[in-house]
């Protein structure tokens, strides 16, 4: 009798993401007898997964088991594949933190959690926690896949692979299918008839293709008729979030003719052209929603009380099928099927205009034999330069991490685009050090620390 699949939450109490990947995964044949191994280090959110789970099977009608876990490596043992998703420090107290200490020295952001000061935090705190899954995964499931959904991708997913390079890891996001759907539907267009080919970096990769099949098989460039949208004002419609009107991207597909995948929110804070201190028209202009992300956590933690209560009393829970990657790998690799997924990897030529051992977000092959990175050339010289200057905060935070050295932290923040167009360099060490002040325990201890001179 064929085994079934032992698939491993690391982080399971992100209830409402994991109910979306068990869902996709015991809706696919060859997955429905999979072992649902849930870990978590926070009992009460563990046991509203496991119900959510649990019901879910009943729903279904297959025959999967959920079991439960505090101790993470007991909950890896054996697993086919690990999906992670979890937050260091939660909102409180480390996302208000990565916030509210910038503010005082005027620097604003929008969600502060991939590129930025906020971002490197979020790394530094981050990356350590999945390196010790890496350890427990050589130690007891060393030919599972990882899928990893944790931000900062990049730096994650460069960090993985410069101490673990063993791992078989993917880093995972649903902004490239995400935003395909949004900008088809900006057109009127259906998704299905749309054809596109997307590459760069985590949260800055750019459609290098984005075409309309006609009747007769051929395809059409669409990039003429989303410059016009935006130029007329039929683009961009409003989307799911009325603070977040998405008219940075478009501002940028006119400079660049490109547009890129992740959402204006994100993108403003990347580039150093649309926050900037005494330009309250630029943040009116381009609807620059400051503060983003800590709205969405008070609002996300305010419906989760509901919807844990609702759970609880469900006799079902119906599932429809979400834009997650997860589910496609793991049907791929388990069966052989193909499936082409984008997924973050090392680069490793696959876009030779960026460095080789940086993370890059790439079409991906995925069958029997795992994934397999698809090659790109070279971006755009204009794409390759904007994106140069994500990647140098990236892998000075990476160079942090692996030599801990603390130095490479306050650099990696002086190259940030956002961070040096609106702080001199006195702020900027002084706002490191306020940070790694403020973050204490929650760092790595070389991290850790008090006051440094700008000298030092």
């Amino acid at each position: 009798m064929a085994r079934n699949p032992r698939i491993t939450f690391i982080g399971a109490g992100s209830t409402v993401f994991m109910k979306n990947i068990v869902g996709d995964v015991l809706q696919r044949p060859a997955l429905s007898g999979a072992t649902i191994a849930l870990m978590d280090i926070n009992p009460q959110r563990l046991e509203e997964s496991a119900i959510v789970v649990n019901k879910l099977i009943a729903t279904l009608g297959v025959k999967a088991k959920a079991e439960t876990y505090s101790d993470q490596r007991k909950a890896l043992a054996g697993a086919d594949f690990v999906v992670v998703a979890f937050q260091i420090g939660g909102y409180e107290p480390c996302t208000v933190t990565d916030f509210e200490v910038p503010k005082k020295y005027g620097l604003r952001q929008t969600i502060a959690d991939t590129l930025g000061v906020g971002g490197i935090m979020r790394g530094l705190r981050t990356v350590p926690h999945l390196w010790t899954i890496c350890e427990d995964m050589l130690a007891v499931c060393p030919e599972a896949i990882m899928l990893q959904y944790v931000n900062p991708m990049a730096i994650n997913t460069w960090a993985i692979a410069e101490k673990y390079p063993q791992i078989k890891q993917v880093g995972l996001c649903h902004s490239v299918q995400g935003t395909a759907m949004e900008l088809a539907h900006d057109l009127d267009l259906p998704y299905e008839e749309i054809r596109y080919r997307s590459a760069g970096i985590n949260h800055m990769a750019f459609y290098l293709k984005f075409e309309h099949r006609q009747p007769d098989g051929s395809y059409r460039d669409l990039y003429p008729d989303l410059v016009r949208a935006y130029r007329e004002g039929r683009a961009p419609k409003p989307g799911w979030n009325p603070r977040c009107p998405n008219k940075v991207r478009y501002e940028m597909l006119t400079r660049l003719g490109y547009f890129v995948t992740e959402s204006s929110e994100h993108f403003a804070e990347y580039t150093p052209y649309f926050i900037k201190d005494g330009r309250p028209d630029l943040i009116e202009k381009y609807g620059i929603p400051l503060d983003e992300y800590p709205k969405r956590c008070i609002e996300q933690i305010e419906r989760w009380k509901g919807q844990a209560e609702a759970y609880r009393s469900a006799d079902r829970i119906e599932v429809e099928q979400s834009r997650e990657y997860a589910s496609s790998i793991m049907n791929s690799v388990w069966t052989g099927e193909p499936s082409v997924i984008y997924g973050n990897v090392r680069n490793n030529g696959c876009i030779t205009s960026l460095p080789v051992d940086c993370a890059a977000e790439v079409p991906c092959l995925v069958d029997a034999s795992g994934i397999q990175p698809t090659y790109i050339g070279e971006l755009p010289p204009q794409l390759t330069a904007l994106i140069r200057t994500n990647i140098n905060v990236q892998e000075l935070t990476v160079r942090a991490l692996m030599s801990e050295n603390r130095e490479h932290i306050y650099h990696a923040a002086m190259m940030d685009p956002h961070t040096a167009a609106e702080l001199d360099l006195d702020q900027i060490w002084s706002l490191v050090d306020d940070l790694l002040a403020a973050h204490g325990d929650w760092l790595p201890a070389w991290a850790r620390g008090g006051r440094k001179s700008a000298a030092a």
